[in-house]
């Protein structure tokens, strides 16, 4: 097994322990009085349910500590399966023990408990309108800012919810002992969310940083770079991405992630930033002097040249080549002599992003650059179509299944390019992929 399926074997097993300690908890020590089966399977698909809705922090917070080795994005869309696993438990939960005895039906009536009642359809409600916002975000017509602040307040309600509902009936936590070490467990997954939302904050507004420029470049998209402003800057790996809050304070709802296109030694940060909706719409209007605050580095689509002492190949499309270009401008700026290629694909010549930059760095590095265009040109010579497993066979070294390979872009191009890579022995140790569909 190599080291990156060791770490995610690890991490799911790190993950699934999280998920089973409210279980655990409710197990241990001695057993109280056995009803029928079908709701004794109620009453543990509860508990499992409130154990995969607070293990939720770990994957959504960016906890470096639990994450540590893995990509961002795919934690983050575990982050999105298991949410929907944790919705399915919560209905089933009661349903099930519906099925099992119909007297807990009085459970959801408030002429029985108006207080316990109004709770349990809160929890219930909440999950669900949750899980539906998270999938149909934009048909919901919700902003991304708006979304973010209501799906994590809905979570801290439903998992607060969970635990003070597991705690109430006691049948399970009746011991002190047991009640305390729910409410640490569950807390925990709490003290995460906010950990996320108020401690982290603060400490990013010890490190600002100030808006340079502002550009905008031949595609559309916009070129922000950030200055830091009283402090060192960050240390990151070429090809990693960042949070960034525009605004005077960090204490923002708008916060979203963007890939890092500067070379890890330049000082200043560069992002480019293809305007698609919300935020990314209005990056063009910000101007010089404007305070900003950046969390991370974050993600392991990295790549450093003192490691690849044999060369890469780095496959791209559209604005998938900004964590690609912090790669080769680093490459450039440490002098690295071992060959590279890109496979870069576009709609067409103009789309073509950094263009006479990466001419630029095909004439500084040993770096074969191969534009492919959809729609190309008149008297265009080069590449047409699309990036498929012919155009590797004819473009790229014989020696590919012993070079690393970047691929980053929609998720089309991914789908497309990661089997014809393995079928041509590229492992999975050396397949980096990123996916631009993070939010």
């Amino acid at each position: 097994m190599n080291t990156r399926w060791r770490r995610l074997a690890l991490w799911l097993l790190a993950w699934m322990a999280a998920a089973l300690l409210p279980m655990a908890i409710a197990l241990a020590g001695d057993a109280p009085a056995v009803r029928g089966r079908i709701v004794e399977t109620g009453a543990m698909l509860g508990l499992l349910g409130l154990g995969v809705l607070a293990a939720q922090a770990l994957t959504s917070g960016r906890q470096r500590w639990f994450a540590r080795g893995l990509g961002q994005d795919d934690v983050l869309q575990f982050h999105r399966q298991t949410g929907l696993l944790g919705w399915g438990l919560v209905l089933a939960h009661p349903l099930t023990m519906f099925l099992g005895d119909t007297r807990f039906l009085d459970y959801l009536d408030p002429r029985e408990d108006w207080l316990r009642a109004s709770s349990l359809w809160c929890a219930l409600l909440t999950a669900t309108w949750l899980t539906a916002t998270s999938l149909w975000r934009l048909s919901f017509g919700l902003q991304y800012e708006h979304w973010r602040a209501l799906h994590g307040a809905l979570a801290l309600l439903v998992v607060a919810i969970g635990l003070g509902h597991a705690l109430m009936v006691g049948h399970y936590t009746a011991p002190m002992w047991k009640k305390a070490a729910l409410a640490v467990v569950v807390g925990a997954s709490l003290y995460a969310v906010l950990e996320n939302r108020v401690l982290r904050p603060r400490r990013l507004a010890r490190r600002p940083w100030t808006v340079q420029s502002v550009r905008t470049a031949r595609d559309g998209s916009h070129v922000l770079r950030l200055l830091p402003s009283g402090h060192r800057g960050l240390a990151f790996r070429p090809g990693q991405y960042a949070w960034i809050t525009i605004g005077e304070t960090p204490w923002r709802l708008q916060q979203h992630p963007f890939s890092i296109s500067s070379s890890a030694d330049d000082r200043t940060l560069e992002f480019t930033i293809k305007p698609l909706g919300d935020f990314t719409g209005r990056v063009g209007a910000l101007t010089p002097g404007m305070h900003a605050f950046v969390e991370g580095p974050y993600g392991e689509f990295a790549y450093l040249p003192s490691r690849c002492p044999h060369g890469a190949v780095f496959i791209a499309g559209g604005v998938g080549i900004t964590p690609i270009m912090s790669m080769l401008r680093t490459a450039r700026d440490r002098r690295a002599c071992a060959p590279l290629w890109l496979l870069y694909g576009n709609p067409g010549w103009d789309d073509v992003l950094f263009r006479d930059e990466l001419e630029a760095l095909a004439q500084a590095l040993p770096l074969t650059v191969i534009h492919v265009l959809e729609a190309p040109p008149d008297g265009w010579t080069g590449e047409t179509g699309h990036i498929d497993g012919d155009l590797l066979d004819r473009r790229l070294p014989r020696d590919l299944p012993q070079l690393p390979v970047y691929v980053c872009g929609p998720e089309a191009l991914a789908n497309a390019v990661e089997p014809e890579l393995i079928a041509r022995g590229v492992p999975s140790d050396r397949l980096y992929s990123e996916r631009f569909n993070l939010v």
